[in-house]
């Protein structure tokens, strides 16, 4: 059985959440907690914040046992850009984009 969560619009690169997701995908969910929790970038506590709240709806909605959950698979994708200007030399603009994520978790009983 799966089970899901999904976090929309992160104000995060999703190229700095991959790198996270890239270190936890297919391991337990508490192995990937623990290790989540001595990451200090920003998009460790998003991920770890989201897989939480999968294992919460696991044990609130499907009455699965949370000590045999694995972190089967989690994305991280592209959402809306905002577009800003910051104001250069001799009248000129330049872009700013200020990039936002969908980051989605799926998590499975472990068959052993």
């Amino acid at each position: 059985m799966e089970v899901r969560a999904v976090l929309r619009h992160v104000r995060i690169s999703p190229q700095k959440v991959r790198m996270m997701v890239d270190a936890v995908k297919g391991k337990r969910v508490e192995d990937g907690l623990n290790m989540l929790k001595f990451m200090p970038q920003k998009a460790a506590y998003i991920v770890e914040k989201i897989i939480r709240s999968a294992v919460a709806n696991a044990d609130q909605n499907m009455g699965i046992d949370i000590d045999s959950l694995v972190i089967r698979n989690i994305i991280a994708d592209q959402g809306p850009t905002l577009k800003r200007f910051k104001a250069r030399a001799r009248g000129r603009g330049t872009r700013i984009l200020k990039r936002t994520a969908h980051i989605t978790v799926i998590l499975a009983e472990d068959s052993i």
